[in-house]
């Protein structure tokens, strides 16, 4: 099966336990999660002034194809309470598919690998965490 990793983002809410939420609805809806990095707090970044988020990055297995593993992602957000009405505002959950299976992939909808996840220490730095020759290796290439 494909090896996925997603980023996790929340700063409203019980933040902690909503990331813990996140985690057993992707595996509830059969994305087997393999590894999890810590759990970090970090100042957002873009947007307007708002809490300080918790983030993590996850190791999966999926047999979704990556516009089916958006839409579950997108599912998930939406039952867990986020709202798309500002810009880079705060949100309950927030997952971020950051690399699949090696692939690149730039539709409309979606593009893999995750096009900012180089600038974001608070994503870079839990990746790291999880698969280090994989951080290592997008660092080269960039």
């Amino acid at each position: 099966m494909p090896i996925v990793y997603l980023a996790l983002g929340s700063n409203l809410g019980n933040r902690r336990s909503l990331i813990q939420q996140a985690v057993d609805e992707l595996q509830a809806n059969g994305i087997p999660v393999k590894k999890i990095s810590s759990i970090i707090e970090t100042k957002p970044v873009g947007g307007p002034q708002q809490e300080n988020f918790l983030n993590a990055v996850l190791q999966a297995e999926t047999s979704l194809d990556p516009h089916q593993l958006l839409s579950l992602t997108q599912n998930i957000e939406k039952k867990m309470g986020r709202t798309r009405d500002v810009l880079n505002g705060p949100r309950t959950i927030d997952i971020d598919i950051l690399l699949y299976n090696n692939q690149s992939i730039s539709t409309l909808t979606l593009i893999i690998p995750h096009p900012r996840m180089l600038e974001r220490d608070f994503v870079m730095n839990p990746l790291k965490e999880i698969a280090p020759d994989i951080a290592e290796n997008l660092k080269c290439k960039s």
